[in-house]
Protein backbone atom coordinates (compact mmCIF):
# COMPACT_ATOMS: atom_id res chain seq x y z
CA UNK A 1 0.00 0.00 0.00
CA UNK A 2 2.90 2.58 0.82
CA UNK A 3 4.64 1.58 -2.09
CA UNK A 4 1.34 2.20 -3.80
CA UNK A 5 0.45 5.79 -2.58
CA UNK A 6 4.49 7.09 -3.30
CA UNK A 7 3.94 5.76 -7.22
CA UNK A 8 0.66 7.98 -7.48
CA UNK A 9 2.60 10.76 -5.60
CA UNK A 10 5.33 10.81 -8.13
CA UNK A 11 3.31 10.47 -11.06
CA UNK A 12 1.11 13.62 -9.91
CA UNK A 13 4.37 15.51 -9.25
CA UNK A 14 5.46 14.48 -12.80
CA UNK A 15 2.06 16.17 -14.34
CA UNK A 16 2.42 19.19 -12.18
CA UNK A 17 5.92 19.63 -13.65
CA UNK A 18 4.84 19.13 -16.92
CA UNK A 19 2.14 21.43 -17.15
CA UNK A 20 4.52 24.77 -15.12
CA UNK A 21 6.58 23.61 -18.51
CA UNK A 22 4.18 23.54 -21.23
CA UNK A 23 2.60 27.22 -19.45
CA UNK A 24 6.18 28.75 -19.36
CA UNK A 25 6.80 28.17 -23.01
CA UNK A 26 3.88 29.10 -24.27
CA UNK A 27 4.30 32.79 -22.60
CA UNK A 28 7.54 32.77 -23.53
CA UNK A 29 6.32 32.84 -27.27
CA UNK A 30 3.90 35.23 -26.50
CA UNK A 31 6.19 37.87 -25.13
CA UNK A 32 9.20 36.93 -28.26
CA UNK A 33 5.81 37.80 -30.97
CA UNK A 34 4.84 40.58 -29.18
CA UNK A 35 8.63 42.19 -29.18
CA UNK A 36 8.48 41.12 -32.75
CA UNK A 37 4.89 42.91 -33.33
CA UNK A 38 6.23 45.92 -31.17
CA UNK A 39 9.54 46.46 -33.06
CA UNK A 40 7.70 46.23 -36.80
CA UNK A 41 4.96 49.26 -34.76
CA UNK A 42 7.71 50.88 -34.04
CA UNK A 43 9.45 50.77 -36.91
CA UNK A 44 6.22 52.41 -39.22
CA UNK A 45 5.49 54.84 -36.06
CA UNK A 46 8.52 56.92 -34.80
CA UNK A 47 5.81 58.30 -32.34
CA UNK A 48 5.76 54.72 -30.58
CA UNK A 49 1.86 54.39 -30.94
CA UNK A 50 1.54 57.94 -29.74
CA UNK A 51 -0.30 60.38 -32.01
CA UNK A 52 1.53 63.07 -33.32
CA UNK A 53 1.41 66.36 -31.15
CA UNK A 54 -1.45 69.39 -32.52
CA UNK A 55 0.53 72.46 -33.55
CA UNK A 56 -0.99 76.30 -34.48
CA UNK A 57 0.17 77.60 -37.93
CA UNK A 58 -0.08 80.94 -39.86
CA UNK A 59 -0.64 80.61 -43.85
CA UNK A 60 1.97 83.11 -44.79
CA UNK A 61 -0.08 85.99 -47.07
CA UNK A 62 1.51 88.91 -49.21
CA UNK A 63 -0.60 92.03 -47.61
CA UNK A 64 -0.24 95.90 -47.44
CA UNK A 65 1.26 96.20 -44.39
CA UNK A 66 2.01 99.74 -41.92
CA UNK A 67 5.23 100.80 -41.61
CA UNK A 68 6.06 102.78 -38.48
CA UNK A 69 9.87 104.44 -37.39
CA UNK A 70 10.42 105.61 -33.88
CA UNK A 71 13.11 107.90 -33.29
CA UNK A 72 14.28 109.94 -30.04
CA UNK A 73 13.20 113.33 -29.95
CA UNK A 74 13.90 116.33 -28.03
CA UNK A 75 10.82 119.20 -27.74
CA UNK A 76 11.71 122.91 -28.62
CA UNK A 77 9.54 126.02 -28.84
CA UNK A 78 8.28 127.35 -32.48
CA UNK A 79 9.25 130.34 -31.33
CA UNK A 80 12.28 131.12 -28.89
CA UNK A 81 13.23 134.67 -28.34
CA UNK A 82 15.88 136.12 -25.95
CA UNK A 83 14.63 139.17 -24.05
CA UNK A 84 17.06 142.39 -23.93
CA UNK A 85 16.87 145.92 -22.69
CA UNK A 86 16.77 148.25 -26.12
CA UNK A 87 18.73 150.61 -23.62
CA UNK A 88 20.91 150.80 -21.01
CA UNK A 89 19.75 151.47 -17.12
CA UNK A 90 18.82 150.31 -13.85
CA UNK A 91 16.36 147.63 -13.83
CA UNK A 92 13.82 149.25 -11.31
CA UNK A 93 10.81 146.31 -11.37
CA UNK A 94 10.01 142.60 -12.65
CA UNK A 95 6.55 142.72 -13.89
CA UNK A 96 5.72 139.14 -15.15
CA UNK A 97 5.47 135.56 -12.89
CA UNK A 98 8.03 134.15 -13.95
CA UNK A 99 7.06 130.68 -15.97
CA UNK A 100 3.76 132.00 -16.33
CA UNK A 101 2.47 132.69 -20.01
CA UNK A 102 2.27 136.38 -21.24
CA UNK A 103 0.91 137.66 -24.38
CA UNK A 104 2.65 140.09 -27.07
CA UNK A 105 3.10 143.25 -25.77
CA UNK A 106 2.37 142.59 -21.95
CA UNK A 107 5.37 144.46 -19.75
CA UNK A 108 8.25 142.22 -18.71
CA UNK A 109 10.38 144.84 -16.87
CA UNK A 110 10.86 148.32 -15.89
CA UNK A 111 13.93 150.27 -16.28
CA UNK A 112 14.23 153.44 -14.45
CA UNK A 113 12.77 156.20 -16.54
CA UNK A 114 13.73 159.64 -14.42
CA UNK A 115 16.52 159.95 -16.86
CA UNK A 116 15.26 159.06 -20.15
CA UNK A 117 12.41 162.07 -19.21
CA UNK A 118 15.17 164.55 -18.90
CA UNK A 119 16.61 163.72 -21.92
CA UNK A 120 13.09 163.69 -23.53
CA UNK A 121 12.38 167.25 -21.71
CA UNK A 122 16.10 168.78 -23.44
CA UNK A 123 15.40 167.47 -26.44
CA UNK A 124 11.92 169.09 -26.55
CA UNK A 125 14.11 172.34 -25.58
CA UNK A 126 16.28 172.23 -28.11
CA UNK A 127 13.34 172.01 -31.03
CA UNK A 128 11.73 174.95 -29.80
CA UNK A 129 14.79 176.36 -29.44
CA UNK A 130 15.37 175.07 -33.41
CA UNK A 131 11.47 176.34 -34.57
CA UNK A 132 11.93 179.88 -33.01
CA UNK A 133 15.41 180.20 -35.04
CA UNK A 134 13.77 178.88 -38.24
CA UNK A 135 10.49 181.68 -37.43
CA UNK A 136 13.61 184.33 -37.27
CA UNK A 137 15.13 183.10 -40.68
CA UNK A 138 11.42 182.74 -42.51
CA UNK A 139 10.77 186.64 -41.26
CA UNK A 140 14.08 188.42 -42.34
CA UNK A 141 13.98 186.46 -45.74
CA UNK A 142 10.45 187.57 -46.22
CA UNK A 143 11.22 190.93 -45.36
CA UNK A 144 15.00 191.13 -47.53
CA UNK A 145 12.73 189.94 -50.64
CA UNK A 146 10.86 192.96 -51.76
CA UNK A 147 14.25 194.70 -51.20
CA UNK A 148 16.30 193.01 -53.01
CA UNK A 149 13.41 192.63 -55.89
CA UNK A 150 13.40 196.51 -55.62
CA UNK A 151 17.40 195.96 -56.11
CA UNK A 152 17.63 198.12 -52.70
CA UNK A 153 19.55 195.08 -51.25
CA UNK A 154 22.54 192.97 -52.92
CA UNK A 155 22.26 189.55 -54.04
CA UNK A 156 24.95 188.28 -51.48
CA UNK A 157 22.35 189.74 -49.23
CA UNK A 158 19.42 188.15 -50.06
CA UNK A 159 21.26 184.96 -50.88
CA UNK A 160 22.79 184.50 -47.16
CA UNK A 161 18.72 184.79 -45.25
CA UNK A 162 17.39 182.25 -47.81
CA UNK A 163 20.42 179.78 -46.64
CA UNK A 164 20.26 180.73 -42.69
CA UNK A 165 16.39 179.75 -43.60
CA UNK A 166 17.24 176.38 -44.81
CA UNK A 167 19.76 175.85 -42.00
CA UNK A 168 17.26 176.60 -39.58
CA UNK A 169 14.77 174.57 -40.84
CA UNK A 170 17.01 171.52 -41.00
CA UNK A 171 17.94 172.52 -37.71
CA UNK A 172 14.13 171.64 -36.52
CA UNK A 173 13.92 168.73 -38.30
CA UNK A 174 17.33 167.41 -36.44
CA UNK A 175 15.50 168.66 -33.32
CA UNK A 176 12.20 166.78 -33.97
CA UNK A 177 14.53 163.49 -34.52
CA UNK A 178 15.70 164.02 -31.04
CA UNK A 179 12.63 164.83 -29.66
CA UNK A 180 11.32 161.22 -31.56
CA UNK A 181 14.29 159.04 -30.33
CA UNK A 182 14.16 160.36 -26.80
CA UNK A 183 10.17 159.41 -26.24
CA UNK A 184 11.42 156.01 -27.95
CA UNK A 185 13.96 155.45 -25.62
CA UNK A 186 11.48 156.43 -22.68
CA UNK A 187 9.14 154.28 -24.29
CA UNK A 188 12.11 151.31 -23.72
CA UNK A 189 12.42 151.64 -20.24
CA UNK A 190 8.70 149.61 -20.76
CA UNK A 191 10.40 145.89 -21.50
CA UNK A 192 7.50 144.18 -23.07
CA UNK A 193 7.35 140.66 -24.52
CA UNK A 194 7.64 140.35 -28.08
CA UNK A 195 5.72 137.30 -28.61
CA UNK A 196 2.96 135.40 -26.92
CA UNK A 197 4.29 132.51 -25.03
CA UNK A 198 5.98 130.95 -21.80
CA UNK A 199 8.51 132.87 -19.92
CA UNK A 200 11.24 131.40 -18.27
CA UNK A 201 13.09 132.52 -15.27
CA UNK A 202 14.38 136.43 -14.75
CA UNK A 203 17.96 136.64 -15.35
CA UNK A 204 18.83 139.99 -13.75
CA UNK A 205 17.58 141.12 -10.09
CA UNK A 206 15.72 144.40 -9.32
CA UNK A 207 18.70 147.28 -9.15
CA UNK A 208 20.85 145.86 -11.60
CA UNK A 209 22.42 147.42 -15.01
CA UNK A 210 21.31 146.96 -18.06
CA UNK A 211 23.26 147.10 -21.19
CA UNK A 212 21.42 147.85 -24.63
CA UNK A 213 21.44 144.62 -26.69
CA UNK A 214 23.17 143.07 -24.57
CA UNK A 215 21.77 141.99 -20.87
CA UNK A 216 19.50 138.79 -21.49
CA UNK A 217 16.77 139.22 -18.98
CA UNK A 218 14.83 136.06 -19.57
CA UNK A 219 13.56 133.90 -22.71
CA UNK A 220 9.98 133.55 -24.02
CA UNK A 221 8.88 130.36 -25.72
CA UNK A 222 5.90 129.63 -28.25
CA UNK A 223 4.52 126.29 -27.01
CA UNK A 224 1.57 126.01 -28.88
CA UNK A 225 1.85 124.37 -31.02
CA UNK A 226 5.72 122.87 -30.46
CA UNK A 227 8.05 121.90 -32.78
CA UNK A 228 9.87 117.92 -31.68
CA UNK A 229 13.46 118.13 -33.79
CA UNK A 230 14.74 114.37 -34.01
CA UNK A 231 17.95 112.95 -36.18
CA UNK A 232 18.58 109.85 -38.25
CA UNK A 233 21.48 108.56 -39.80
CA UNK A 234 22.44 109.16 -42.99
CA UNK A 235 22.81 105.30 -43.28
CA UNK A 236 19.42 104.98 -42.57
CA UNK A 237 18.26 107.00 -44.76
CA UNK A 238 19.97 105.73 -47.82
CA UNK A 239 18.26 102.40 -47.12
CA UNK A 240 15.06 103.99 -46.46
CA UNK A 241 15.36 105.83 -50.04
CA UNK A 242 16.52 102.01 -51.34
CA UNK A 243 13.80 101.02 -50.29
CA UNK A 244 10.92 103.72 -51.80
CA UNK A 245 12.67 103.07 -55.12
CA UNK A 246 12.17 99.46 -55.27
CA UNK A 247 8.83 99.56 -54.01
CA UNK A 248 9.15 98.09 -50.89
CA UNK A 249 7.96 100.83 -49.45
CA UNK A 250 5.21 103.55 -50.67
CA UNK A 251 5.53 106.88 -49.03
CA UNK A 252 2.83 109.29 -47.80
CA UNK A 253 1.52 112.21 -49.63
CA UNK A 254 4.49 114.43 -50.12
CA UNK A 255 6.33 113.14 -47.56
CA UNK A 256 4.31 114.14 -44.54
CA UNK A 257 4.64 111.38 -42.19
CA UNK A 258 1.92 111.44 -39.30
CA UNK A 259 3.77 111.40 -35.80
CA UNK A 260 2.74 110.40 -32.44
CA UNK A 261 4.66 110.74 -29.33
CA UNK A 262 5.78 108.44 -26.41
CA UNK A 263 6.06 110.82 -22.68
CA UNK A 264 8.96 109.74 -20.36
CA UNK A 265 6.75 107.80 -18.36
CA UNK A 266 5.48 105.15 -21.64
CA UNK A 267 1.62 107.56 -21.89
CA UNK A 268 0.76 108.48 -25.62
CA UNK A 269 0.98 111.98 -25.70
CA UNK A 270 -2.75 112.42 -27.03
CA UNK A 271 -2.45 114.90 -29.70
CA UNK A 272 -1.08 113.78 -33.25
CA UNK A 273 0.96 116.22 -35.87
CA UNK A 274 2.73 115.66 -38.66
CA UNK A 275 6.59 116.05 -40.10
CA UNK A 276 7.09 119.42 -41.40
CA UNK A 277 10.61 119.89 -42.65
CA UNK A 278 13.97 117.80 -43.39
CA UNK A 279 17.20 119.11 -43.82
CA UNK A 280 18.89 118.22 -47.26
CA UNK A 281 22.31 118.74 -45.36
CA UNK A 282 24.27 115.54 -43.24
CA UNK A 283 25.66 117.12 -40.08
CA UNK A 284 29.46 116.52 -40.31
CA UNK A 285 29.98 115.96 -37.19
CA UNK A 286 27.15 113.30 -35.81
CA UNK A 287 26.76 111.97 -39.55
CA UNK A 288 22.84 112.58 -38.86
CA UNK A 289 19.86 114.49 -40.66
CA UNK A 290 17.98 116.31 -38.16
CA UNK A 291 13.96 116.75 -39.27
CA UNK A 292 11.37 118.67 -37.09
CA UNK A 293 7.61 117.61 -36.38
CA UNK A 294 5.19 120.42 -35.54
CA UNK A 295 3.01 119.01 -32.67
CA UNK A 296 -0.56 120.84 -30.96
CA UNK A 297 0.33 121.79 -27.00
CA UNK A 298 -3.25 123.34 -25.89
CA UNK A 299 -2.50 122.18 -22.49
CA UNK A 300 0.96 123.20 -22.11
CA UNK A 301 1.99 119.72 -21.23
CA UNK A 302 5.14 119.16 -23.68
CA UNK A 303 8.19 121.91 -22.57
CA UNK A 304 11.09 122.97 -24.22
CA UNK A 305 14.12 120.53 -23.76
CA UNK A 306 11.52 117.43 -22.81
CA UNK A 307 12.90 114.24 -24.47
CA UNK A 308 9.94 112.38 -26.49
CA UNK A 309 9.63 108.97 -28.34
CA UNK A 310 9.15 109.79 -31.88
CA UNK A 311 6.92 107.56 -34.09
CA UNK A 312 6.22 108.45 -37.37
CA UNK A 313 3.21 106.56 -39.13
CA UNK A 314 1.56 106.98 -42.78
CA UNK A 315 3.98 104.63 -44.70
CA UNK A 316 3.33 101.36 -45.88
CA UNK A 317 5.12 98.21 -47.31
CA UNK A 318 3.20 96.96 -50.21
CA UNK A 319 2.72 92.97 -50.69
CA UNK A 320 5.13 92.56 -47.25
CA UNK A 321 5.13 88.97 -45.64
CA UNK A 322 4.92 89.11 -41.60
CA UNK A 323 4.50 86.56 -39.06
CA UNK A 324 4.41 86.10 -35.33
CA UNK A 325 7.71 87.03 -33.95
CA UNK A 326 7.29 84.37 -31.51
CA UNK A 327 7.19 82.07 -34.80
CA UNK A 328 11.07 82.86 -35.58
CA UNK A 329 13.54 81.08 -33.95
CA UNK A 330 17.31 81.69 -33.52
CA UNK A 331 19.98 79.34 -35.74
CA UNK A 332 23.72 78.82 -35.43
CA UNK A 333 24.06 81.46 -38.17
CA UNK A 334 20.44 82.77 -39.03
CA UNK A 335 17.04 82.69 -37.91
CA UNK A 336 14.85 79.98 -38.56
CA UNK A 337 10.74 78.82 -38.70
CA UNK A 338 9.17 75.74 -38.67
CA UNK A 339 6.84 74.82 -41.25
CA UNK A 340 4.35 72.07 -42.23
CA UNK A 341 4.55 70.60 -45.60
CA UNK A 342 1.92 69.23 -47.81
CA UNK A 343 2.40 65.74 -45.88
CA UNK A 344 2.03 67.35 -42.52
CA UNK A 345 5.65 67.11 -41.48
CA UNK A 346 7.83 69.91 -39.90
CA UNK A 347 10.31 71.21 -41.92
CA UNK A 348 12.38 73.93 -40.63
CA UNK A 349 13.37 76.60 -43.03
CA UNK A 350 16.20 79.59 -42.35
CA UNK A 351 14.68 83.03 -43.14
CA UNK A 352 15.52 86.59 -43.44
CA UNK A 353 14.25 89.34 -41.27
CA UNK A 354 13.35 92.90 -41.94
CA UNK A 355 11.60 95.26 -39.26
CA UNK A 356 9.41 94.45 -36.86
CA UNK A 357 5.67 95.84 -37.28
CA UNK A 358 3.52 95.25 -34.08
CA UNK A 359 4.01 91.91 -32.51
CA UNK A 360 5.02 90.51 -36.15
CA UNK A 361 8.63 90.71 -37.88
CA UNK A 362 8.12 91.23 -41.26
CA UNK A 363 9.82 88.27 -43.70
CA UNK A 364 11.96 89.75 -46.48
CA UNK A 365 13.28 86.00 -47.71
CA UNK A 366 12.64 82.44 -47.09
CA UNK A 367 9.00 82.33 -47.19
CA UNK A 368 6.65 82.06 -50.09
CA UNK A 369 2.51 82.92 -49.96
CA UNK A 370 0.62 79.46 -49.08
CA UNK A 371 3.88 78.43 -46.17
CA UNK A 372 2.06 77.05 -43.13
CA UNK A 373 4.55 78.22 -40.26
CA UNK A 374 4.24 77.35 -36.88
CA UNK A 375 3.66 79.57 -34.23
CA UNK A 376 2.31 77.66 -31.68
CA UNK A 377 3.89 74.13 -30.26
CA UNK A 378 6.89 74.71 -31.84
CA UNK A 379 9.06 72.69 -29.14
CA UNK A 380 6.63 70.02 -29.62
CA UNK A 381 7.42 70.01 -33.59
CA UNK A 382 10.39 67.81 -34.31
CA UNK A 383 12.25 68.37 -37.49
CA UNK A 384 11.16 65.34 -39.85
CA UNK A 385 8.23 64.13 -37.75
CA UNK A 386 4.46 64.11 -38.29
CA UNK A 387 1.84 66.82 -36.52
CA UNK A 388 -1.49 67.77 -36.78
CA UNK A 389 -2.42 71.25 -37.41
CA UNK A 390 -5.01 72.16 -34.71
CA UNK A 391 -5.65 75.80 -35.74
CA UNK A 392 -4.43 77.47 -39.74
CA UNK A 393 -5.16 80.91 -40.17
CA UNK A 394 -3.62 84.16 -41.84
CA UNK A 395 -1.43 86.62 -39.90
CA UNK A 396 -3.46 89.59 -38.53
CA UNK A 397 -2.21 92.61 -39.54
CA UNK A 398 -1.49 94.37 -36.17
CA UNK A 399 -0.80 98.26 -35.46
CA UNK A 400 2.42 100.07 -36.33
CA UNK A 401 5.38 99.37 -33.52
CA UNK A 402 8.91 99.98 -33.25
CA UNK A 403 11.27 99.53 -36.16
CA UNK A 404 15.16 99.88 -35.56
CA UNK A 405 16.10 99.68 -39.17
CA UNK A 406 14.83 102.75 -40.98
CA UNK A 407 14.72 106.02 -40.92
CA UNK A 408 12.84 109.31 -42.56
CA UNK A 409 13.53 110.37 -46.18
CA UNK A 410 13.94 114.42 -47.35
CA UNK A 411 11.30 115.98 -48.66
CA UNK A 412 12.01 116.21 -52.68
Amino acid sequence: METQGKNIRQRRTKWILISVLVTALAGGSLLIIAARNGTAESRNNPGGGMPPPEVNVVVVEPRDLPAAFEYVGQIDGVREVEVRPRISGILEHWNYKEGAPVEAGESLFTIDSEPFRAALAKADADLASAEAVLSRARRDTARLKPLWEAKAVSQKQYDDAVSAEQVAAANVEAAQAAVTQARLDLSYTRVEAPISGITSRALKSEGSLVEAQKTLLTTISQIDPIHVIFSFTDTEYMEFTRAAAEGRLRLPKEGRFDVRLKLSDGTEYGHSGQVNFTDVRVNSNTGTIEARAVIPNPQHLLRPGQFVRVQLTGAVRPGAIAIPQRAVLEGPNTKIVMTVNAQGVVEPRPVQVGDWSGEEWVITGGLKPGDKVIVDGVVKARPGSPVKIADASSPNPSNPAHSAGAALAAEP
